[in-house]
């Protein structure tokens, strides 16, 4: 079951704390998983249990989304100040440089968490950071207006809306290909974790002008796109090779900008053969992942 770890976070204000949801499970080391802004840790349900089986895995509710309070008052939303929450975040939990997935601004965080020393390996699905200025002008754009019908539509309609195919295509396909296989709780709560991210508009600010670069050396690095991405397109995955050398890049084909859901099995391979590679080193342009029969 969820449950929530507090520790302290000093903060210009003096001392604060910060309060994390998570859900732990599986065995064997551990695998730190971080969702996008707006989502909350069940992003990561369709590929628990596949991770589950190789790592302790620990999914979390970043700071300001999902079920997880905003920060204290005074500390940032940006890259520089998140990785070192993460960072707390980690020793509260008891684990020391975990394996690190990331979607979206969890890909953004991964590599920051990465480029500091604190990731084992890291695995980055569709993460921010490397657009150009249309590109993040337009990805904002999406996100502000699914933000906006998030806010807008009572929660009875939500309901209504999920219980039918449709309906969830038109409140999620946004962020999945293939948005028919969200039931329709899993929609409804995706829908609510949009509305109530008390950390949103702090982290779209904290975005502003933002470009990852700096790379992240000596482990080994995943960046993953799906095809079908209309958030982040997918060009952007070559763009971050110019700044991560040394990662592989791999094609999602089919999936969406959220494709844990789109092609469970598939994710799941991704994410292992990196936190593998981390324990069996081999040459990133060696590696390779095949689309399942």
């Amino acid at each position: 079951m969820p449950a929530d770890v507090t520790f302290p976070l000093p903060t210009p204000y003096g001392p604060g704390t910060v309060t994390v949801r998570h859900r732990r499970t599986g065995a064997g080391s551990p695998l730190l998983l971080l969702h996008g802004i707006g989502h909350h840790w069940q992003a990561w349900e369709p590929v628990l249990p596949a991770l589950a089986e190789h790592h302790e895995v620990i999914a979390v509710d970043l700071p300001g989304f999902g079920a997880s309070p905003a920060l204290p008052a005074g500390v940032p939303y940006g890259l520089e100040a998140v990785v070192p929450v993460l960072g707390q975040l980690c020793t509260a939990l008891g684990i020391e440089r975990p394996h690190v997935a990331g979607n979206s601004l969890g890909g953004l965080l991964a590599l920051g968490l990465g480029r500091a020393g604190l990731a084992r390996s890291v695995t980055a699905l569709a993460p921010a950071g490397f657009w150009t200025e249309t590109e993040r002008r337009y990805a904002y754009a999406v996100l502000g207006g699914m933000r906006v019908g998030a806010r807008l539509l009572p929660q009875p309609a939500v309901g209504r809306l999920a219980r039918s195919r449709a309906g969830r295509a038109l409140l999620v396909s946004t962020i999945y290909a293939r948005p028919g296989r969200r039931d329709a709780a899993a929609a409804t709560a995706e829908t609510g974790a949009l509305r109530g991210a008390t950390g949103f508009e702090a982290t779209l600010e904290a975005g502003r002008g933002l470009r990852f670069t700096g790379g992240v050396a000596d482990l080994p690095v995943t960046v993953a796109w799906g095809t079908r991405d209309r958030i982040l397109l997918r060009r952007q995955g070559v763009r971050a090779l110019r700044e991560l050398p040394d990662a592989r890049l791999v094609r999602l084909p089919g999936c969406g900008h959220v494709p844990m859901s789109d092609d469970p099995e598939l994710v799941a391979r991704v994410v292992l053969d990196t936190c593998a590679a981390a324990d069996r080193p081999v040459r990133p342009a060696a590696w390779a992942v095949s689309r399942p029969a």
